[in-house]
């Protein structure tokens, strides 16, 4: 079967296209930006990438027409702008018009449970999206999920920030909200087993696991399985503002995916039936064994997508490649060079830095700046990293994103996504036996060059007793 993948570099899209490749399907996937899009797969032969914009109608031209089936998993949920259901609607109109002009015979959707009377702005959108799609001329079918649970989903690492960071949590009332949580092992099998499945044609089923269960009730069964004992205090002085804020300096989310959650979460999620569990044979994990199997991945570092990687985790809109050519005019820099004796030990440290690994050089100050961060709105360091010990291109790392990450070359560049007055860069190549730092910075105004000066003492510090650092084979951190 050939089956296009839409939204293929995002949570639930990672996570899809092995099992559609183990299972000997030709996939097509349809990215924004084919630089960020570097699967490590033994099925490369079954795998076509094609770059489209869905909001430009032109672009979906690059897709192939003769498709079998196809999935739709594209979602604005952390959109700053306040026109996301048009753009939304836009895209699901395009794509419902291009997809009516192939031979594709069913195309599914994954929205969110919208059985509640009132319903958010991104709920009440993803139910305008589904009726856009069911518009085509093709078979239909829409799952509807609600929390997702598995290692790197937001809801997971929200849970995670919160329960591991706090012993005693002041929260809102909507933390008493009910909602049906779902493994994220249990999503990919019900869309995988969907597709092309007649009995599933033009219908919509809620999927969910068998536990319904408040927030609050989640957060203190995540902190038993941590074998940690918290407390929850709810309040009802919390708008949701205030719960918004709440969310952005305690966890990892950006401001407005935190102001959409938290929006979200005062809906109830809940399904209506289960008969899909029956219909495709599948029993769903319960809300403690997904938080089990999630923890196992992590410790076995097998996390194969994270929401934090995504594009919407931080400040850049546009594609990786426009920031790949690091200005050299107009620029302040600091650049270090050390000689080096074992270039694969240092490889393998540049291969680690930031997240629980740090920095290599004054940590504390790279978590205060993380926190300035934070507090002006920028995404600070809590978004860590995906894997302590591999990088790929578009990955996020702390405050900044993975611009390119070439072993064969020796070179990783970083662009940061901190609030900046101007742009900055952070590059590591190795060349003949020598490590090469070298950072970056292009001021926007005179604000840009205060800054630059003003932080200049700190860099001096750090910058050399970090190149240092990784340059030292017998560096312990």
């Amino acid at each position: 079967m050939k089956i296009l993948l839409t939204g293929a570099t995002g949570y639930i899209g990672k996570r899809l296209l092995p099992v559609l490749l183990e299972n000997g399907h030709q996939v097509v996937c349809c990215v924004g930006d084919k630089s960020r899009f570097r699967p490590n797969t033994p099925h490369a032969a079954q795998l076509e990438v094609v770059e489209v914009d869905f909001l430009k109608a032109a672009t979906l031209a690059a897709i192939p027409t003769d498709l079998d089936g196809a999935y739709y998993l594209l979602h604005s949920m952390s959109a700053t702008s306040g026109n996301f259901e048009e753009q939304e609607a836009l895209t699901a109109t395009n794509f419902s018009q291009y997809m009516s002009r192939t031979q594709v015979k069913h195309v599914v959707y994954l929205s969110g449970i919208v059985n509640d009377k009132t319903l958010s702005r991104h709920l009440a959108s993803r139910k305008h999206v589904e009726d856009i799609l069911a518009a085509g001329s093709y078979n239909f079918t829409t799952l509807r999920a609600g929390i997702i649970v598995g290692s790197g989903s937001a809801s997971f690492e929200i849970m995670r920030d919160l329960v591991e960071k706090l012993p005693v949590m002041v929260a809102p009332k909507w933390l008493n909200t009910r909602c049906q949580p779902i493994g994220i092992r249990d999503v990919i099998t019900f869309l995988h087993k969907t597709l092309l499945n007649e009995k599933t044609f033009n219908q919509s089923f809620d999927i969910g696991g068998p536990d319904i269960l408040s927030y609050r009730q989640m957060l203190l069964t995540f902190a038993e399985v941590r074998q940690l004992k918290r407390y929850i205090i709810t309040v009802p002085v919390l708008t949701p503002r205030l719960s918004s804020y709440w969310l952005y300096f305690v966890t990892s989310v950006s401001y407005p995916l935190a102001v959409n959650l938290v929006n979200s979460m005062m809906v109830e999620v809940i399904c209506k039936d289960n008969r899909i569990n029956e219909l495709l044979q599948v029993n769903p994990l319960s809300f403690r064994e997904a938080i089990a199997t999630a923890f196992r991945r992590i410790d076995q570092n097998l996390i194969i997508s994270s929401w934090k990687d995504s594009l919407i985790s931080g400040n850049i809109s546009t594609k990786l490649s426009a920031y790949i050519q690091v200005p050299a005019e107009g620029c302040f820099k600091d650049k270090q060079q050390v000689k080096i004796s074992d270039p694969d030990a240092v490889m393998a440290r540049i291969w680690s830095i930031g997240g629980d690994n740090g920095w290599y050089a004054a940590n504390w100050l790279w978590q205060l700046r993380g926190l300035i961060d934070k507090l002006v709105g920028g995404t600070g360091l809590r978004r860590g990293r995906t894997s302590p010990d591999k990088i790929n291109t578009g990955d996020a790392l702390d405050f900044w994103r993975v611009i390119l990450a070439d072993k064969e070359q020796r070179r990783l560049l970083l662009y940061a996504e901190m609030k900046l007055p101007g742009e900055a860069w952070l590059e590591f190549r190795i060349e003949n036996n020598i490590l090469y730092q070298e950072a970056t910075f292009r001021p926007r105004g005179v604000k840009g060059r205060l800054y630059w000066y003003a932080v200049l003492p700190f860099h001096f510090f750090i910058f050399k007793r970090m190149a240092e650092s990784i340059a030292d084979v017998n560096y312990k951190k």
